[in-house]
Order: C-alpha cells, then structure tokens, then sequence
C-alpha cells in the first residue's frame, strides 16, 4: 500500500510523532504563567520573555516544517534523474513517504524497498509511532542497516530520503555506506537527503537541530565509505541532497 501525500500531512505528522515535545513545552509554558504571579517584579519581564520565546520557537519549528514538507518541492524529487529503465533501490528506516511517489514519477522503474529500521539499535520514539500509523509499502524487504541482502552492482540508482540520520553510532553510519557503496553499480549514483546541523535548521528547530549531522560529519562518512560528491543539492534552505559515486573499491 502507497502513502499518498494529503494537505498539512507533513506538518501533521511532525506534531503526531514528536508529540511529546510540545506537550513539554505547553506544560512549561503553563509553569511559567502560574509562577509569574508569585515571583518579584523584576523576575515577572524575565518570566514573560522566556514564555515569549518558548513560544516564538514552537511556532517557527511548525512553520518550518509546513514550508518543508507541504509547502516546498521537496517531494516532487526533481532532484532526481530519470529512474525509468534503472534498478532503483529506495532505502528508509521505518518510514516511508516517497517509494509510491518513485513509482508514481517514473512508472518504468525497477524499485526495490528496504527498511532498516532496528527497534533495539533505532530507539526514536517518532519512528515507532509512525511504523503503527502506515502501514510497509507492497513488497517491502526489512534489512540490517550494515549487511543488505544483495550482490555487488545490483543498483544504478540508490536513494535514502531523511531515514540515513537515524543510524545514531557513527561506525554504524560508515558501514551502512559502505554497503551502498557495494551494491552500487560502479558508475551509479546514491542519493542522500538529509536535514543538516547547520544554522538555518537551528532557526527553525532549535536544539532540535541537534538531531541532524552536519556536513563536515556526512563528508567524514562518505569519505571512509570509499564515496566522493559529485554535487549538493539545496531542496530547501532547511534540507540538501548530497549526490554521490563510488571511488571503484567494493567491500
């Protein structure tokens, strides 16, 4: 079954799977509104501004998020090249918001699904709850994020769209890649979308920002897995597309 995309389902899903977060903030909120009556003057501005900000930051985290993933053009994959007549290997962790839009775009494709998704190693509480809300797309294969079940040079085209983050060890990252590396066919592409922990996504998200990896530490990563960039995309100014190659080693 496809997850068709709906109007505000982007921003919907971001405040029903990170729930939790802004029931903390308005019960912070509501700390902040009771003791404001019984602390002294000069402490009651300090109390409103922080409230103020609290708020200003909530907003600016669930507009952001409407922008990204309702409003921008980021899942019209025009950042991807043709996929018709290539084997395609769309790869998330957990889930998945873009196999039926591949297949929808480029009718011709020979996609492949993984999902690498390890409740005991990916431990994010926003995974889970999207796992029971959507169902697998048709044919989905579930897979270990640093041995994938296929031979080397299956694919031309590797795609991971804002899943690659949730591999939180670092060793696990490299191998992940080298795996993409592996099955890659030697003049193929992989594509990797991924929010960065950069400034425009600290504006935006604040200390949520801290969930992301930065570029430098992508790079890191690429370059031990034997993958060089071949260019960087700006889908948004919150989100980049990272598109690699193979140096031609296999593992």
């Amino acid at each position: 079954m496809g997850l068709e995309r709906k109007p505000f389902q982007g921003v919907f899903n971001i405040i029903r799977f990170n729930w939790h977060f802004y029931v903390i903030a308005g019960a912070v909120l509501i700390v902040l509104f009771v003791i404001n009556s019984f602390v002294p003057v000069f402490l009651q501005s300090i109390i409103i501004w922080l409230g103020f900000l609290i708020l200003i930051s909530i907003t600016v985290s669930v507009l952001t998020s409407f922008y990204v993933y309702d409003y921008s053009d980021l899942y019209k994959l025009y950042w991807l090249s043709d996929l018709n007549d290539k084997k395609v290997l769309n790869i998330n962790a957990g889930f998945d918001e873009t196999s039926a839009i591949i297949k929808r775009i480029f009718p011709k494709s020979d996609l492949t699904i993984c999902d690498f998704y390890n409740p005991d190693k990916h431990t994010e509480i926003s995974i889970e709850r999207a796992r029971k809300a959507y169902p697998y797309y048709e044919n989905t294969i579930s897979v270990d994020s640093s041995m994938l079940p296929f031979e080397n040079a299956t694919f031309s085209r590797v795609i991971t769209i804002l899943s690659a983050h949730e591999i939180r060890k670092k060793d696990e990252r490299i191998l992940f890649f080298k795996e993409l590396n592996r099955i890659t066919e030697l003049n193929g592409h992989i594509y990797v979308t991924e929010h960065l922990r950069d400034l425009n996504n600290f504006v935006a998200y604040n200390i949520g920002f801290l969930h992301f990896y930065s570029k430098i530490n992508w790079l890191k990563v690429f370059e031990k897995s034997d993958l060089y960039l071949v260019r960087e995309i700006k889908t948004t100014p919150f989100i980049s597309t990272f598109v690699l190659k193979k140096n031609g080693n296999t593992y």
